[in-house]
């Protein structure tokens, strides 16, 4: 697991590596912050990474992710949330009591903190719930870069539909053209879509014929490449 500092188990800078996805976060959260905000952050970080995991019925780094929005400002507090759960190494235990207890945004928190923290599909159940809502906000974080990894292709289609039907727009949607890509089922499922609102004199969203086009299999010719590695 990535120190939240990009240091190494001793403390130094991992030589030959890229920065984490959560340096660059924390460097781009920090010039934007107060300096009494960005304190706030330093010390909620030192303190989480000194005492990862769970600890009790409820860890102190949990009551930090609560005081994010007023510490740091709305524009910030998700970032710095994501930030905190990242240095407290929150396993799936914790990220779900701090899911299920928390509130709209600290659920949207813990969504974009997923790809950092659970390698594997056992959160889906987290973004199966938010799937499940009507908060556009949360909606968004839920087809994240986590979900394009694990839903499956039939809760990832109903996923794309449900952004259609809530006005959450597709850019939000990770990896779409990937995942869109000679899907002849979700094809069909947008076109069953679009006739419904035609036919019920709605407008059908810009959006829908977006993902619709991205839909269509690849078949651009490919340049035959040479066997000395260039392309002819």
């Amino acid at each position: 697991m990535t120190h939240p500092h990009g240091t190494g188990t001793a403390g130094t800078p991992t030589a030959g590596t890229a920065p984490a996805p959560t340096d660059e976060l924390r460097a781009r959260t920090e010039t934007g912050l107060t300096p009494a905000a960005r304190a706030w952050l330093d010390q909620a970080l030192d303190e989480a990474a000194a005492r990862p995991g769970t600890h009790g019925p409820i860890s102190g780094w949990e009551l930090r992710l609560a005081e994010a929005g007023r510490r740091c400002g709305p524009a910030h507090a998700d970032a710095a949330r994501v930030l905190i759960l990242h240095a407290a190494q929150a396993d799936l235990g914790a990220l779900t009591r701090a899911y299920r207890q928390g509130t709209a945004d600290e659920r949207r928190a813990v969504l974009h903190a997923l790809p950092h923290l659970v390698p594997g599909p056992d959160a889906l159940p987290l973004v199966d719930d938010a799937l499940r809502t009507n908060d556009t906000r949360l909606l968004a974080a839920a087809v994240g870069p986590y979900a394009a990894r694990h839903l499956a292709p039939h809760a990832w289609r109903h996923a794309v539909l449900k952004c259609l039907f809530t006005g959450v727009p597709v850019d939000s949607v990770a990896d779409l053209g990937r995942r869109a890509r000679g899907d002849a089922e979700l094809a069909r499922m947008l076109g069953d879509y679009a006739a419904e609102r035609t036919a019920a004199g709605r407008q059908v969203p810009e959006d829908l014929h977006r993902v619709l086009a991205l839909t269509e299999p690849d078949t651009a010719p490919h340049s035959p490449v040479d066997p000395h590695g260039k392309e002819s």
